[in-house]
């Protein structure tokens, strides 16, 4: 395909979606402000009129990033009907990842893949944009490669996003789990009850930790509302996705059937996690001397033998020269 074909269709294509989009923005924005009057009205009738401006000032603001916020999510959403995956395992693994990171609204699927939709079309749009103002030729057969690399790339770009927020919100429920495990322990012993425990770290790791601080107050939500201790628990073991985590929920699951002490098993359960944190900072400093090798064979050892070695060399073919 020549590449006067192709770059025409391509912006009409983007054109053609910034234009739907505006006039969808258009038909949402009056929609608002007909609200948005109708606010004012009220807010005039209860209040005076100095008190009731501040108001509806603050009100038009947040009405209007709430308008934003869902006339992008409902855009999303659409694109993500057509771009929903036919297996559901896909599906599925995509849910539970959204649901270790936090994102648990019922049609959050649907918006991320959108979402992808929508990256897989502004990027290649974008470099067509490019395009335009570089006036050097470039053949036909890169522009359709760069046209599907881009496209590839916004593609794939939102499940690098997802890895790198799940792979750091397991870090930062490891970097808290040692200090919950022994605030549990604690609180155990001192005659609370699991789920009064549960609660009180939750609380406490609130400024500490915020993910399992979130974790926890999930746990006694689900508690709440009538599911059993150890469906909370599963759910608990599910969302952060952790080996650390499930052999907690495991422990307490046992415990709780078998009726016998937390605080003992827990103070058991402790010290073997603390001895196998001992043991993994134990095997990654004996493995710290094999890995500096590459480096050290790379970096250091040319840098000494151009030391030590380079002013010799220099006075031998100076020698050599001179005669």
């Amino acid at each position: 395909m020549d590449a006067t074909v192709l770059i025409p269709i391509t912006l009409f294509i983007g054109v053609a979606l910034l234009v739907s989009a505006i006039f969808y923005f258009i038909r949402s924005w009056l929609e608002r402000r007909k609200l948005m009057q109708r606010i004012k009205q009220a807010e005039r009738s209860f209040a005076g009129k100095q008190t009731g401006d501040a108001l509806s000032a603050t009100t038009s603001v947040k009405l209007y990033q709430s308008w934003i916020k869902q006339s992008f999510l409902k855009i999303t959403g659409i694109f993500g009907s057509v771009a929903k995956p036919e297996q559901e395992k896909e599906f599925s693994h995509i849910q539970k990842m959204l649901l270790t990171i936090g994102y648990r609204s019922r049609n959050i699927v649907m918006i991320f893949f959108g979402t992808k939709v929508l990256c897989a079309v502004l990027l290649p749009a974008g470099f067509s944009l490019l395009k335009l103002f570089i006036q050097k030729p470039v053949h036909p057969l890169f522009l359709i490669l760069f046209f599907l690399g881009f496209a590839l790339a916004g593609f794939n770009l939102p499940n690098l996003w997802l890895q790198i927020k799940v792979a750091k919100r397991k870090e930062r429920i490891l970097e808290g789990f040692p200090d919950a495990l022994d605030l549990l322990v604690v609180c155990t012993e001192a005659g609370m009850g699991l789920d009064a425990a549960i609660d009180r770290v939750g609380e406490e790791m609130k400024l500490s930790n915020e993910a399992i601080s979130e974790e926890f107050r999930l746990y006694q939500m689900e508690v709440r509302i009538g599911k059993s201790r150890a469906d909370a628990l599963k759910n608990l073991s599910s969302r952060t996705d952790l080996d650390d985590m499930k052999s907690l929920v495991t422990l307490l699951i046992q415990t709780d059937k078998f009726g016998t002490s937390v605080a003992q098993a827990l103070r058991i359960h402790s010290d073997t996690m603390r001895m196998q944190r001992y043991q993994m900072a134990e095997e990654k400093a004996a493995k710290l001397t094999v890995k500096l090798l590459l480096p050290l064979i790379l970096c250091i050892f040319p840098s000494l033998f151009i030391v030590i070695l380079g002013p010799a060399l220099i006075q031998a073919f100076r020698i050599y020269n001179s005669r």
